[in-house]
């Protein structure tokens, strides 16, 4: 299995507790979680939206 978007995959699944890049995903009951790319892709974009507003507010006032 190549690397997992963790933070995407905590966004989309928020039953998941352990994420192993060899195994895959986990629930805090040891329960595998099937992981779907189109969620895991949406989930990223609402992540990299959710920066991109913190980063333009913070360049708006000057905050870092």
């Amino acid at each position: 299995m190549a690397n997992l978007d963790h933070n995407a995959i905590y966004k989309a699944y928020p039953d998941v507790t352990f994420i192993s890049d060899d195994k895959g995903a986990y629930k805090a009951d040891g329960t595998k979680v099937t992981l779907v790319q189109s969620e895991i892709d949406s989930a990223r974009a609402t992540l990299n939206s959710e920066a991109s507003a913190i980063a333009y507010r913070s360049q708006r006032t000057g905050a870092d």
